[in-house]
């Protein structure tokens, strides 16, 4: 199957982008923008972990 660059680096992007926006967001302000770095920087950790945790599938390469 051949796939697309926009295939492979989607959600490497999409988590760069939020973790990008988490540490800006901690930089410029208070309140909201707190909120938006815990998010910002959290849900990238939470998606790695739930991927690193989820059980893997045998022969998925074959």
């Amino acid at each position: 199957m051949k796939r697309g660059a926009w295939m492979i680096f989607r959600w490497p992007l999409l988590l760069a982008l939020l973790g990008g926006i988490g540490l800006v967001s901690a930089l410029v302000g208070d309140g909201f923008f707190d909120l938006l770095a815990w998010l910002g920087l959290g849900v990238p950790l939470a998606l790695i972990a739930v991927a690193w945790l989820r059980p893997t599938r045998r022969g998925a390469g074959r």
